[in-house]
């Protein structure tokens, strides 16, 4: 079966499957979407939002790209978090890495990747940031797990720089930022850090409101 055949009828199987047990699924759903977060993470496709946490359409708002990356000069991110936090409300944003990422292990290769040198040059600089935390680490797959860890910790931060996510912050007090890990071998997420409306960020990066 040709796979994108094989796509549309899983498509078809599945919208079924959903009005199956309620006729209205998806006229409810189309009225609106009130999502609780916004889950930032790789563009990985063993990484599926919704099958990981065991979500359903609608719970989440969705962000994806090369490394889970939060860049301040991306105007695709920077547009994503503006409307989940000032238009959707959200009260919840998390950055989702994942072990042995392909982008990570790339950042840390000589190899030259063309335009995705100037995209992955974000997680070279966390690397070099870093080179402390890698000293004592000699296998090349602990090396890599160990920036992704860090990569996510970085992307978090980036966020709490934001002024709209400080002015979210000090109008409606939320939303909270979480920096979580999915391990591809066991399919369980591993929690790293939440930044709290009220934690103290670094003083050059918060912005008179």
């Amino acid at each position: 079966m040709d796979s994108v055949k094989k796509l549309l009828l899983g498509n078809k199987a599945w919208a079924q499957s959903k009005t199956s047990l309620n006729a209205n699924y998806f006229k409810d759903m189309a009225r609106d979407q009130k999502p609780d977060h916004l889950w930032i993470s790789c563009s990985d496709s063993r990484v599926p939002s919704n099958e990981v946490t065991s979500s359903d359409p609608g719970e989440m708002f969705v962000h994806r790209n090369i490394a889970n990356l939060v860049v301040h000069t991306d105007l695709n991110i920077l547009g994503v978090v503006q409307y989940a936090v000032e238009v959707l409300k959200v009260k919840h944003i998390i950055v989702c890495g994942h072990y042995n990422c392909g982008g990570i292990r790339a950042a840390m290769s000589p190899a030259n990747l063309g335009v995705l040198n100037a995209w992955i040059r974000n997680i070279k600089d966390t690397f070099h940031k870093n080179t402390f935390e890698f000293e004592k680490i000699t296998n090349e797959t602990d090396r890599v797990n160990k920036l992704v860890e860090l990569n996510v910790v970085q992307q978090v931060k980036n966020l709490s720089y934001m002024a709209l996510v400080q002015k979210e912050w000090k109008t409606r007090g939320a939303p909270a930022i979480h920096g979580w890990v999915y391990d591809i071998n066991t399919g369980i997420i591993k929690e790293l850090m939440t930044i709290m409306p009220n934690d103290k960020i670094d003083a050059q990066y918060k912005y008179d409101l």
